[in-house]
């Protein structure tokens, strides 16, 4: 079984090979890889860095992150400051690894709660976990950072029913809310921009499901991609790549995303929208990242993990624009075995 000690990567991490899978026609030595985050750090991580010699339990997280990302041919780690909004208690994040948000919850539901809600202040928040990454990062690594989006953290502040009643009966108290939340987050990226150890930003903006948009298009349109766009410009001004991780059937507003300035898009499901027919349609004026379809590397053998980690290679990453991974993230029902398997076969294959 493929692990840390046996699997066929050298390790030289170098974040200008991420950077040109951003700028399109332009090719780096090898096909960069990208995951937004895994659940399987710990188990293929954990057991090579010694807890014992840690400084504390944060001290351990970092140093297993950082090894997990370096071994397995990453150019980059990941890394946020902690000190985002208040939301609704999260339910199943404990035994499972990943958390979820209820739709019918929420903290503004009404013109007082949102009086009484309390913004972040970023600029005074606890940043010290993000400057422990910062001192330990390996030579030629960056940070990404990756905050959730402004219709996220709307959704979650309000509750999407709520949101989706309001948007009817209170539209008013949708754009003070959707308002409040850009610019807070126009602040925060911001901040995390004009480090220098920081390479690029994605917005986690999870805007549709399997056939549609999670609002009308036109409403997002409206009260969500001004905000977009704002913090597009901010991450450029700062002369960083900004992209977007967006999961769903997108077919109303990818002319938006793209039009918003992002750089590159992340997540890609074969029954919506293969990432090799985005790249078809829109590999001229944006970047993809990921597509391995979770389904396929969660259901097939290793050997067909090879082959379509040599599909998808052929035909995403010709004319450059393109770091391979899966359709989404690496979630913990993701077998170990294929998941190395892919990052294997496509360090050796995806070499120019």
């Amino acid at each position: 079984m493929l692990n840390l000690e046996n699997i066929h990567i050298d390790p030289k991490p170098d974040f200008n090979r991420l950077l040109k899978a951003f700028k399109r026609g332009v090719k780096a030595d090898r096909v960069p890889f990208f995951e937004l985050f895994s659940n399987l750090v710990e188990a293929i991580a954990g057991p090579y860095v010694d807890r014992s010699k840690c400084k504390d339990e944060t001290d351990y997280v970092i140093k297993r992150h950082i090894f997990y990302q370096t071994k397995l041919g990453y150019d980059f780690v990941n890394a946020t400051c902690g000190t985002y909004f208040k939301i609704p208690d999260l339910d199943g994040g404990k035994e499972g690894g990943r958390d979820f948000v209820q739709g019918g919850d929420g903290l503004i539901r009404n013109e007082g709660e949102f009086e009484r809600y309390a913004w972040p202040d970023f600029k005074n928040g606890d940043w010290s976990s993000f400057e422990r990454v910062k001192k330990a990062l390996p030579e030629g690594m960056k940070v990404i950072v990756a905050p959730d989006g402004v219709y996220m953290y709307v959704s979650y502040i309000m509750g999407y029913e709520n949101l989706c009643v309001s948007l009817i009966e209170n539209p008013e108290l949708v754009k003070r809310v959707f308002d409040s939340v850009g610019r807070c987050l126009l602040e925060l990226v911001t901040l995390y921009a004009a480090h220098d150890c920081v390479g690029a930003i994605c917005i986690g903006e999870d805007l549709g499901f399997k056939t549609q948009t999670l609002l009308a298009p036109a409403d997002l349109q409206k009260y969500c991609f001004p905000w977009h766009k704002k913090l597009v410009n901010a991450v450029h001004s700062k002369g960083k790549p900004v992209f977007i991780h967006s999961c769903g059937n997108l077919e109303g507003i990818y002319e938006d995303i793209i039009g918003a300035g992002y750089d590159a898009k992340h997540s890609y499901e074969d029954n919506i929208l293969p990432v090799w027919e985005f790249k078809k349609r829109f590999g001229s004026r944006i970047s993809s990242f990921g597509g391995f379809d979770m389904n396929k590397i969660s259901l097939m053998t290793p050997e067909e993990v090879r082959k379509h980690t040599r599909f998808l290679i052929d035909n995403c990453a010709g004319n450059g624009g393109y770091a391979f991974g899966t359709g989404n993230s690496v979630a913990n029902y993701v077998p170990q075995e294929n998941f190395l398997t892919a990052l294997e076969e496509a360090y050796v294959y995806g070499r120019h």
